[in-house]
């Protein structure tokens, strides 16, 4: 398995200007979440135009399925276009993308929850925010997102404190 290097994989949709937001475990870390994550996972846009930007990217990330990943089966168009999760392993380590997550949200429904950061030389990403990643761990209630929970609620406490205004 190929080493993780979630920054390459960031910036390499950003520079092909995908429209995406992290979520997940990479998320949290980005807003300031000590958290370890084993993979990127990002909601993107589905259209058309968004989609054509994207699979260049995947291609040149040597993207192929995680399951059976000798067979080196590759996303294609219709893959990326529809809703569901692409469990990708890529050379930089694994990318999760997926059309929807929790309750069907769609990369339009996070994007109000999303802001933006910047991850190191100057590449901007958009982040789900903590009060959003928040309800979707309490909606996916796997084991691993409830053991989370805890750490993301002290964080947004935490932010929460310091953009009140002191009196």
């Amino acid at each position: 398995m190929p080493e993780s290097d979630f920054f390459d994989i960031l910036a390499a949709l950003r520079r092909s200007e995908v429209d995406f937001i992290l979520v997940g475990g990479l998320a949290a870390a980005v807003v300031g979440v000590v958290s370890s994550t084993l993979d990127v996972d990002i909601v993107h846009s589905r259209d058309a135009a968004n989609v054509a930007r994207l699979l260049p990217v995947l291609e040149s990330l040597d993207a192929v399925f995680r399951i059976q990943p000798e067979r080196r089966i590759k996303p294609n168009s219709s893959y990326v276009s529809g809703p569901g999760h692409l469990n990708l392993i890529t050379r930089f380590g694994p990318l999760d993308v997926l059309g929807t997550i929790g309750r069907g949200l769609t990369y339009a429904d996070l994007l109000p929850h999303s802001v933006e950061k910047d991850i190191g030389d100057g590449i901007l990403v958009r982040v789900l925010d903590l009060e959003t990643l928040i309800s979707l761990k309490e909606d996916l209630g796997t084991e691993k997102d409830r053991a989370m929970l805890p750490l993301l609620r002290q964080a947004l406490e935490e932010q929460r404190r310091r953009e009140r205004p002191v009196c």
